[in-house]
């Protein structure tokens, strides 16, 4: 009888300990259970920096979090395909207008983010006598006939052949020279440290204005458009599949103050170190993810 007992009690004991265990794991795994969610991202500083943050944010919540870093036609591919299920940099109403035409009705829109960005072309603050777009072609020889930009498939690479190039007559005076966004950086940090000549393609908000002393040209033609938001878009079904963090991502909101502190974390204090940056800057900001809550 006495050894029925113990045997009774140790198997208890035993069962206890394994819920126990599997409350705890449950707990450490979090919401999302191990759950694999995909965010594509194109080579725009904000849209690291989102995608970044977003990744520390769902992995502590137990999600599995992959980043797909492609050109902006790819990932909305890839969302109206189902291969990306994330996408923190949509822009909008003009510069990613050509993409939603194609894939808007595959995608569920869930939220802007940021609701002042806005399309640029700059110089450096010590090149004279170009203030606006009006003055490139003039001085197209100051810059070697060449305009720096960034990947070929941006909204900002079409915006500026299609409408800024042939808008203000420097279709043949100058070459816009597409490679990548770091390339661009690349480009215009060396000449600004030979205090050369140099224009760029470049967009608001960005670190660079922060880094350096930049002067955006007047656009009169309005050939770059005006403000635009940037938005979070998920595949067909995100919603559904993922509703804490669709909810999570309705509440998410950066000014230009925040943004341009994490981009200046990640692109500069701790380059090559993303993870690192995120965690500084939300130690830097401890209320922020109850926004999101």
């Amino acid at each position: 009888m006495f050894t029925t007992m113990k045997r009774i009690l140790a198997l208890a004991v035993t069962a206890t300990l394994a819920l126990a265990g599997a409350a705890c794991t449950a707990e450490s795994n979090g919401a999302g259970n191990g759950k694999k969610i995909t965010i594509g991202y194109m080579a725009w500083d904000e849209a690291i920096a989102a995608s970044h943050l977003w990744q520390h944010i769902l992995e502590e919540k137990g999600y599995r979090v992959q980043l797909k870093n492609l050109e902006a036609g790819l990932v909305y591919g890839g969302l109206a395909g189902g291969d990306i299920d994330l996408f923190l940099d949509g822009w909008l109403p003009q510069t990613h207008a050509s993409y939603l035409e194609k894939y808007g009705d595959k995608l569920e829109k869930l939220g802007v983010w940021h609701d002042d960005a806005s399309l640029s072309i700059a110089v450096p603050k010590y090149v004279e006598g170009v203030d606006s777009l009006d003055d490139l072609a003039a001085r197209a020889g100051t810059f070697g006939g060449q305009l720096t930009g960034i990947e070929p498939g941006a909204g900002l690479t079409k915006a500026t052949q299609e409408k800024v190039l042939p808008g203000y007559g420097l279709d043949g005076a100058m070459k816009l020279k597409t490679s990548s966004t770091p390339a661009m950086l690349a480009a215009l940090d060396g000449a600004i440290a030979d205090q050369k000549p140099i224009v760029v393609t470049l967009w608001h908000p960005h670190w660079a204005y922060a880094k350096y002393e930049l002067k955006d040209l007047a656009d009169p033609k309005g050939t770059l458009g005006q403000a635009e938001q940037i938005n979070t878009f998920g595949r067909k079904g995100f919603g559904k599949d993922f509703p804490e963090v669709t909810s999570m991502l309705a509440k998410f909101k950066m000014d230009g103050q925040q943004l341009g502190s994490l981009e200046d974390l990640m692109f500069n204090t701790h380059k090559g170190d993303e993870e690192k940056a995120v965690e500084e800057w939300l130690k830097a900001n401890p209320d922020y993810l109850k926004t999101l809550a």
